[in-house]
């Protein structure tokens, strides 16, 4: 058959949830356009069946992939970036659809993504370092502090940055062992169903990740109010969003990580992802566990250790 008589494929965008691929179901989807306003896809809108569905399955996953080892966690976030520099030039042109980027800055914004999978992986086992220690108390006691997983948090993406601020709000959650909802960028949701499919090549178990696209309001208020989220990170709601979401939070006392300033509006329009991120959001979702232990004494003399 002639290559100019070839009908195209079109790709179906599926949902992201416990490692499988469904549609929403309540069976409404609804149109993705570029910059300019043309037609890219159809993608799933997520109900709030969906939301509950994809906290289930998150929490089913926190066992697992919080008692997994740092080293292991870190092992398998590399992996993700091993996958995603494999189809660059499929996320190249769905970031430049998205975000009416040239292919040139498309390619740095991946690039990017994929390196920000890097250091993060390369986090794993350090942040305990940093966020933990032997604390100097008096008496004769070992008091130790270690950094654990809040839990299931729900992540609120950039509603601009498709793919590196996406990224960039996912890997530190799931690098210290926590796991994650994210609602996609209602009006730039390809990279992300994407990312979905790389997320399950690379190892990471299911339900460790599961993505939802659709109306960020529509989703964020039943993950807010969700006695089984432990957290959630407002970076894509809009000021008066993110009020009534941190009221809703407080029920079951979520921690809440706050907009930065330059998110605030929830167009993260001029928020730079590009700069290096810090350890800020690493240490957003950890908790502190602090044991004592009495040292005991040796010898005659009573003297401890």
């Amino acid at each position: 058959m002639s290559e100019n008589n070839r009908l195209g494929v079109f790709k179906t965008y599926k949902l992201y949830v416990g490692g499988k691929f469904p549609r929403s179901e309540s069976g409404r989807v609804y149109e993705v356009t570029d910059s300019k306003g043309q037609w890219l896809a159809n993608v799933p809108q997520s109900s709030r069946k969906d939301a509950r569905d994809a906290v289930v399955a998150a929490r089913k996953a926190f066992g697992g992939w919080s008692g997994a080892t740092a080293y292991n966690r870190g092992q398998l976030l590399y992996r993700v970036a091993e996958m995603l520099e494999g189809r660059k030039e499929q996320f190249v042109r769905e970031v430049a659809a998205s975000e009416g980027l040239s292919k040139s800055k498309a390619a740095a914004v991946v690039d990017a993504a994929i390196d920000r999978w890097v250091w993060y992986a390369g986090w794993t086992d350090k942040i305990g370092q940093i966020s933990g220690g032997a604390n100097p108390v008096a008496g004769p006691f070992f008091n130790l502090s270690t950094p654990e997983p809040t839990g299931v948090v729900a992540v609120l993406a950039p509603q601009k940055s498709s793919l590196l601020g996406l990224v960039s709000v996912i890997a530190p959650v799931i690098a210290t062992g926590n796991t994650a909802v994210v609602i996609a960028s209602a009006d730039a949701p390809l990279p992300a169903l994407s990312l979905g499919e790389v997320l399950a090549t690379s190892d990471v178990p299911g339900g460790v990740v599961n993505i939802l696209s659709g109306a960020t309001a529509e989703l964020a208020a039943p993950l807010a109010a969700h006695q089984d989220v432990n957290a959630i990170d407002l970076t894509g709601a809009g000021a008066e969003l993110a009020k009534e979401l941190e009221i809703a939070a407080a029920d079951n006392l979520k921690r809440v990580l706050r907009p930065l300033p330059a998110e605030a509006d929830g167009s993260d329009a001029s928020t730079d992802w590009l700069a290096a991120p810090g350890t800020h959001r690493l240490t957003a979702f950890l908790e502190t566990k602090t044991v004592w232990h009495p040292t005991g004494a040796l010898g005659a003399s009573g003297s401890s250790y």
